[in-house]
């Protein structure tokens, strides 16, 4: 292989993922004395110029611009971008370009959840926003940054990482072109060493092409996650560099630490590399150091190292715990680069007959899949709302969430290895080509040291290919870069159907989408194939509702409703319950979503098959999974009691628990007791009469929780729960703040359905707000919003200023309620001007 060097490729291909997989051999040992190295030359960094990493989220401008008219879209696509260097997206690329008519955001930034709705059938997919090819005035985003760098800065090698662009997006700096990235999801590195203005202002500015869709859901679009500015010596640790797998064997953890250098000067210097391992608390537990070094120019090299560590804590979900990498690289007696990765010590492996073992003990995944969308914020979900949304999945017992369909967000892992949450890590796009295999390599490259990943997932439902030749060579291709890659983990593929037939014996998993095939027959003709449901369930069901309404696009909540190819929630989990051999499965979805109504289409622009709704409000299905799949005593009712004018009818009364028996009464007077079966629900009839709706589950003949339904009166004033009363005033952190409509008594009520409006103090912005009403048209970047089912929610972002944030809520009729939330001081992170 040639010379590996990052600066004669856009590190988006799959040049970049093959560079971490064999470097040259020309890193020889060298003698101390060499190992100081040669003074830098002329227009190189000093030795002693180490790592900064920036974040460049703040201080954006954005414009809409055109996909079918060159002179609406800044004049770009008249043929004149790439005839010289230098000249390339003209117009918004002068450094004197007039920005007085574009919006100042600042990221993560998604332009689609501000449009409105449009009654398209061809826009159902994406939540009847108006996105691609037939609405070309708003498929096209422009964003712009201007951004100083000192004259210090020359001779290091410097470059943009951009986490995630939706989508094709092309980049420029100072009017000369870097590089091109397809996909909405793969993050890419783009080196700006050669053209950065050094003393100066740089003009970055980003065109990102919507017209085209890679999912069939709503995915939003513009710089939606984070971007960043690096800063390395020329010798440094390579772009996703370090690598950590760990052997657990008689009390001991073996680590091999695998670390990428680069070299990216004219000079050859002497270097080393040091590690050290530091604990959950702290205490340095293990160091290792290679020999004097020396690299040529413009080379690079991987180098491994073990160290052996005594007792190791391991990382579990219900005890997540976490070691750090400290990486040095020293050069003429300076440390030249530092970087610290988060790694968890564990084992994991897929048996055949008892499924998924971490750390040699079953662990049954109970796990959700879900897309990357959030009420009021659309797919721009802050690094705060990621960790929200996995606590509220914990809550519920949850210990699994697949990314379906697509490469997630590094801040949704790093929350699932804090909390304790394993991932199914999907790459999007299932292929061997280059551009298959750098998406794969990528998200590999950059997740591999993630405790909470335990498998990879090469691609969803390819029905095309999946049970053919041509599918089994694709995925012999994409296992094949994976082995290289992490040969710790094994590979699965979410199949809907052809189980046991083409890519099936390549996978190292077999994945069983619903049931779509004997699952069982599978197990007996192949009985040393692990397997999972990588997607299950389907069940649909609207947040307080009872009855299916198709005028307005509502499906009820009990757990009866689910497409052909579905279940119930019921069905699946007691058949993968019952069957060992089965690892668990994931529920499609954890959270509501916009796009794929179903079964309906307008009004409706969200889906409904959520176990919780796009704010995160819990639907009743929450509480079947957390009675079988929590630890904690269960005892949930439901509906509401509020039905006026069915006195003397008949109501279906549902009860979810994990207590041995429940007993009924509706004004004090039983209507019979229930044994509970494991993963059932129980039912009673019940003739409406309004007041009090009481169940008492009961555990070895005493009665351990009571819950209660009561029919309330009407809405008088607001509360107000956070989902915590102090946070960072970093400038990102966020508190998710629900409304709630009380009656006279205190009693939530469950029919209300006023128009809420939120003030915010105190150095703090509101960024959006939502009910979960899946046929709602209101706007989520707004200041009111009516409650749905007696919710809604605004989420509020902190500033800079450390003191009191204060929300209040009114409604026309209703008392107001107000809550007071500490900022703390706190630094923001590292960031560019």
């Amino acid at each position: 292989m040639d010379t590996w060097t990052r600066r004669d490729v856009v590190k988006t291909g799959l040049a970049a993922t093959l560079a971490g997989l064999a470097l040259p051999s020309d890193l020889r040992p060298e003698t101390a004395a060499d190992a100081a190295g040669d003074p830098p030359r002329p227009g190189e960094a000093p030795a002693a110029a180490t790592r900064e990493r920036l974040l460049l989220d703040r201080g954006w401008r954005f414009h809409l611009g055109h996909a079918d008219d060159a002179q609406q879209d800044f004049g770009y696509g008249r043929g004149e971008e790439f005839g010289k260097t230098g000249e390339f997206m003209v117009a918004p690329s002068k450094a004197d370009f007039d920005v007085s008519g574009w919006r100042e955001v600042d990221l993560p930034h998604d332009w689609v959840v501000e449009l409105p709705f449009e009654n398209d059938p061809s826009l159902v997919s994406q939540g009847f926003k108006p996105v691609g090819r037939a609405y070309p005035a708003t498929s096209i985003g422009w964003y712009r940054r201007v951004f100083e760098l000192p004259a210090s800065d020359h001779g290091r090698r410097l470059s943009l990482a951009f986490d995630g662009v939706f989508r094709d997006c092309l980049v420029a700096l100072n009017g000369i072109y870097l590089g091109r990235n397809l996909s909405g999801y793969a993050p890419f590195t783009l080196d700006i060493s050669d053209v950065a203005n050094y003393g100066g202002a740089n003009v970055l500015v980003v065109r990102a092409d919507a017209t085209e869709h890679e999912g069939w859901f709503y995915e939003g679009a513009g710089i939606y996650r984070h971007v960043w500015l690096a800063k390395t010596a020329p010798v440094h640790v390579a772009e996703w560099g370090t690598f950590v797998a760990s052997e657990v064997r008689g009390g001991a953890a073996t680590l091999t630490i695998t670390t990428q250098l680069a070299n990216e000067g004219e000079a050859a210097p002497g270097c080393r590399v040091r590690s050290t391992i530091t604990d959950p608390a702290g205490r340095t537990v293990g160091t290792a150091a290679t020999p004097p070094l020396r690299l040529s120019a413009w080379s690079g090299r991987e180098v491994t190292q073990t160290v052996v560590v005594q007792a190791p804590a391991l990382w579990s979900v219900d005890k997540p715990r976490l070691y750090r990498l400290t990486t040095v690289v020293e050069s003429g007696g300076h440390e030249t680069d530092r970087c610290e990765t988060t790694f968890g010590i564990r084992t994991l492996h897929f048996d055949p007959d008892r499924g998924f073992l971490l750390n040699s003990e079953r662990v049954e995944l109970k796990g959700t899949c879900n897309h990357q969308d959030h009420a009021g914020v659309g797919s721009a979900l802050p690094d705060r709302l990621q960790a929200y949304r996995v606590e509220r999945l914990k809550a519920m017992g949850s210990n699994a969430y697949r990314t379906s369909h697509n490469p997630p967000t590094a801040e949704l892992l790093d929350a699932c290895d804090r909390l304790g949450m394993l991932v199914l890590d999907e790459t999007r796009m299932m292929g061997s080509s280059e551009e298959g295999l750098s998406q794969l390599g990528r998200l590999i490259r950059r997740d591999r040291n993630h405790p909470c990943v335990f498998a990879w997932s090469i691609g969803n439902e390819e029905w095309f290919v999946q049970g053919s030749e041509r599918g089994a060579l694709i995925a012999a291709a994409m296992k094949r870069l994976a082995r290289k890659l992490d040969p710790t983990r094994p590979t699965t593929e979410a199949m809907n159907g052809d189980w046991g037939k083409g890519l099936s014996a390549v996978v190292d998993v077999q994945g069983f989408n619903y049931f779509q095939g004997d699952i069982d027959e599978f197990h007996r003709r192949f009985p040393h194939q692990p397997s999972m449901g990588t997607e299950t369930a389907s069940t649909v069901s609207t947040r307080g509702i009872y009855a299916n309404d198709p005028a307005r696009g509502y499906v009820s909540a009990y757990d009866l409703n689910f497409p052909p190819w579905a279940s119930t929630a019921e069905r699946w989990w007691s058949y993968f319950d019952a069957r060992p051999f089965l690892a668990g499965g994931f529920v499609w979805t954890g959270f509501d979503y916009r796009g794929e109504p179903t079964p309906y289409k307008w009004p409706c622009i969200s889906s409904h098959f959520g176990i919780m709704d796009t704010c995160g409000f819990a639907k009743d299905n929450f509480y079947y999974y957390q009675a079988w799949w929590g630890g904690a005593p269960v005892l949930h009712l439901f509906p509401h009691w509020n039905w006026a004018g069915k006195e003397g009818q008949e109501i279906e009364v549902w009860c979810h628990s994990n207590l041995e028996r429940v007993e009924l009464f509706l004004n004090g007077t039983s209507l019979g007791a229930q044994d509970v079966k494991r993963d059932t629900h129980l039912m009673w009839k019940v003739p409406y009469a309004p007041g009090t709706l009481e169940a008492r589950g009961s555990r070895g003949g005493q009665v351990v929780l009571s819950t209660r339904r009561e029919t309330t009166t009407a809405a008088a004033r607001l509360e107000i729960v956070t989902d915590r009363g102090e946070i960072a005033a970093d400038g990102e952190d966020l508190v998710v703040v629900e409304v709630h409509a009380v009656d006279a008594d205190g009693r939530e009520v469950p029919t209300a359905d006023d128009l809420v409006t939120f003030q915010v103090a105190g150095g703090a912005r509101l960024i959006g707000v939502g009910n979960g009403d899946p046929s709602s048209h209101e706007p989520d970047k707004a200041e009111a919003r009516h409650l749905f089912s007696g919710r809604c929610v605004a989420i509020v972002q902190a500033g800079r200023q450390a003191g009191d944030i204060r929300v209040d809520a009114t409604a026309p009729g209703l008392a107001p309620a107000g809550v007071t939330i500490r900022a703390r001081a706190a630094a923001p992170r590292p960031a560019v001007d």
